[in-house]
């Protein structure tokens, strides 16, 4: 096996895609993550992509490989495999050639499944190489009922009916019952097209005259579907009852979790139901359960900012806060940071408000609020458990911030997170809260911002020159910056549903405290004079660790601009 892994890096170091030393550095990660595949982890890494990788091994193996991208597969050949079978081995019929059929698979190695098709279809299997990822999409492109199809004809079809649904607690009651069926399949069908799509969030919000329906995809809200306003009672009290949340209730806030399977993953949606002059308004977060599985390599720090974080975490006590708005990835990193340091010999305790993700190996505790069940509460009993490791899910109030210092002082590492817009504003925000200067500055170990910011979609990626105004906005020359710079943009492609872009990256601000910089907290220096020190020893803004990025054309400087005030850096 390592043979063979040997001869399709070659490949990629022959075309000079792979050095040898970021090989050395692949193949020590998977021999740490445990990882089954290194074409995953170099693709992890972004030392390459997906199709420069896939093209390698089909190289090696002798195969035909396939650019799915804009190719349109003829429907007699796609008749000839079930669509059940497609999408239960991932593969698609190609072509017929003198009597055998051409299947596209991701895996060369997998002769279980060519024995496997050989026997279904009763045909000679020829195997072509595609990456997993563009086989999904063009299953769903060529299979006719794509998930978005299906929501469509679905409530063209609730459009097409003459019933009439009102918002009496005798129609609600019905939902629960076979006679709406159409309602329970359209809300499944809403939810696993929010979670193909990669959204993170849907938003089901009432109208007078209409109901909206909303995902958040990498960021940003996008528009699904208006159905009718007689629908908004039987949607609402579907996703109460798989919530498990009261359907009578209609005047109170609600809260409630759905545990769905979708293709063979496990995600948790946490529902959160708010009535409003038109109705109530309904969201639900969608969590993956395999996001947990992050590592720190994965969130996007530059090199050196990794090298700090890594230290940071390794150290036996202190607190470690992380900033930033809601939705910035905060929880990402603290949990990438725990996967990373759960090791048998350690003991980790959290509280979280809510506990996002089931983390194994960790004791999770939950906020409840209702039977006085808070944060301050949590962490004197979890002080008695003798743990090693702490997450407090965040600081908001003097009896927490404490309690936390006070834990990091009796030799437990503590993380946290706070809101403030950077990283040396977290100082003062505590001092603000109450804590005295002196246990700041002798607690707090490191201070990390952070942002997300969208991934240039790497199949329509092209170059571009960014404005002369965007450039000098981001504090770079012009004109060394158009010479020396990669800068990339999406023109916008069925991959990346025409935006340009394609997931999120974290973009950093790491403070790490020193001498210096806690003489100026014992001080009650303002949070300019401590940023401008830590600048002068060596911090990376939030903005320029943008624009490091944009530089590299993994994102772009727009997309930086719009997230990082420019103002005062």
């Amino acid at each position: 096996m390592g043979k063979m892994r040997g001869d399709f890096t070659d490949i990629l170091i022959r075309r000079q895609i792979l050095g040898p030393d970021q090989l050395e550095e692949a193949c020590q990660l998977q021999r740490q993550t445990g990882a089954k595949s290194l074409q995953d982890v170099i693709v992890k890494l972004r030392y390459a992509t997906i199709e420069e990788v896939t093209q390698a091994v089909a190289e090696f193996h002798g195969l035909q490989y396939v650019d799915l991208t804009d190719l349109t597969i003829p429907p007699s050949v796609i008749e000839l495999v079930p669509e059940s079978v497609a999408r239960e081995n991932v593969v698609l019929p190609l072509e017929q050639d003198n009597g055998a059929l051409k299947i596209i698979m991701s895996e060369p190695n997998d002769f279980d499944t060519i024995q496997k098709l050989q026997f279904i279809l009763n045909k000679d299997i020829t195997p072509v190489i595609a990456p997993r990822e563009h086989i999904v999409e063009a299953i769903n492109r060529h299979y006719g009922q794509t998930e978005t199809e299906s929501v469509d004809s679905m409530l063209q079809e609730f459009t097409d009916t003459a019933i009439d649904f009102t918002e009496t607690a005798a129609d609600t009651q019905a939902v629960d019952e076979d006679a709406d069926a159409p309602v329970i399949k359209l809300c499944n069908l809403m939810i696993q097209e929010a979670i193909n799509l990669r959204a993170s969030d849907i938003h089901v919000e009432p109208f007078a005259d209409r109901v909206r329906i909303r995902y958040r995809i990498d960021g940003v809200l996008v528009e699904r579907d208006s159905p009718p306003r007689r629908l908004l009672a039987p949607i609402v009290a579907r996703l109460k009852v798989m919530a498990g949340i009261d359907i009578a209730e209609k005047r109170r806030p609600q809260d409630g979790r759905i545990k769905m399977n979708v293709q063979g993953k496990h995600f948790d949606l946490r529902v959160s139901v708010l009535p409003t002059v038109h109705g109530q308004s309904v969201v639900m977060r969608i969590l993956d359960r395999g996001n947990i599985s992050i590592g720190i390599r994965d969130l996007g720090f530059s090199e050196d900012d990794y090298q700090k974080f890594h230290n940071i975490i390794k150290r036996p006590n202190g607190i470690f806060l992380v900033t930033g708005p809601t939705g910035s990835g905060k929880t990402t990193t603290l949990y990438a940071a725990l996967n990373e340091l759960n090791r048998p010999d350690r003991k980790i305790i959290t509280a979280e408000d809510p506990v996002e993700y089931y983390l194994p190996g960790i004791n999770q505790v939950e906020v409840k609020h209702q039977i006085g069940l808070d944060f301050a509460r949590i962490i004197r009993a979890m002080l008695r458990q003798a743990p090693n490791i702490i997450l407090v899910g965040e600081i908001r109030d003097y009896e927490t911030a404490e309690i936390a210092i006070q834990a990091s002082l009796t030799g437990h590492l503590v993380f946290s997170t706070l809101h403030t817009n950077d990283a040396p504003s977290a100082i003062t925000r505590m001092i603000d809260i109450g804590v005295q200067p002196f246990l700041v500055a002798s607690s707090v170990i490191a201070i990390m911002a952070q942002r997300l910011v969208r991934v240039v979609c790497s199949r329509c990626k092209e170059p571009y020159k960014p404005p002369i105004a965007e450039l000098r906005a981001a504090g770079l020359s012009p004109e060394k910056a158009l010479a020396k710079a990669n800068f990339q943009r999406g023109r916008g492609c069925n991959h990346c549903n025409q935006t340009g872009f394609r997931g999120r990256l974290g973009i950093f601000e790491l403070m790490k405290m020193n001498a210096t910089l806690r003489e100026m907290t014992f001080q009650r220096a303002p949070a300019q004079e401590i940023r401008k020190k830590a600048r002068a020893q060596g911090m990376r803004t939030l903005l320029e660790d943008g624009v490091l990025k944009a530089v590299k054309g993994i994102t772009t400087l727009e997309e930086v601009l719009s997230i990082c005030h420019h103002e005062g850096y």
